[in-house]
């Protein structure tokens, strides 16, 4: 069955993440759709209960959906280390999480440094998933998953990006994606994987 086409002009995004915001904002411009974030509509982040990606993402689309009666997009992403069996995965938000309640990415990427430092024998290797799922107000949802393979590098690298991006650096390439420009790390980012599968089957190119 083919995917549902998004022919909306307003467009949930349903973060508080206001790096996100921007990064689909962005992703999103060349179909001149009026976004609007969850946090600007006064809807609060529900808890993400799900264990991938895929379902943490539905479950944030289809809450703004719901409330809002428009369409949603909620992105669930996370960097898996290979040498910590995956961690932080979908925690990846959680392990930023610091005593003030607050979200401090650099004390998240510390604390990935200190764990693979007690493990010197373990891969570097590490990936960034991103899932993407749309949903609207009936409770139709469609979702993707990307992803880019990477090595982590100690220390931290760049201060274009947002949460891990400055200990990220793709393979192939010589610039973590705290270092790139964000049109660089648009081309080739997870998220960029996952917005071009949205794209090509819920939008009108």
């Amino acid at each position: 069955m083919p995917a549902r086409k998004f022919q909306d002009s307003k467009l949930v995004i349903a973060s508080h993440n206001r790096g996100k915001l921007v990064e689909i904002a962005d992703l999103l411009a060349q179909f001149h759709v009026e976004t609007v974030g969850a946090g600007d509509l006064g809807l609060i982040e529900p808890e993400e209960t799900g264990s991938t990606f895929i379902a943490n993402a539905e479950l944030k689309a289809l809450a703004s959906a719901t409330v809002s009666g428009l369409p949603a997009l909620a992105d669930d992403s996370g960097l898996a280390v290979d040498g910590l069996d995956g961690a932080p995965g979908i925690y990846s938000a959680r392990w930023a999480q610091t005593q003030t309640g607050q979200r401090d990415f650099t004390f998240a990427m510390h604390k990935v440094h200190m764990a693979l430092e007690q493990k010197p024998d373990a891969p570097r290797t590490a990936s960034f998933i991103c899932a993407l799922s749309l949903a609207w107000p009936d409770g139709h949802v469609e979702s993707f998953e990307g992803k880019v393979d990477g090595t982590l590098v100690w220390p931290l690298r760049g201060s274009n990006g947002f949460g891990y991006d400055a200990m990220f650096l793709p393979l192939g390439g010589d610039l973590t994606f705290g270092e790139m420009q964000p049109d660089a790390k648009h081309a080739i980012s997870h998220r960029a994987d996952a917005f071009r599968q949205l794209v090509e089957q819920c939008f009108e190119v």
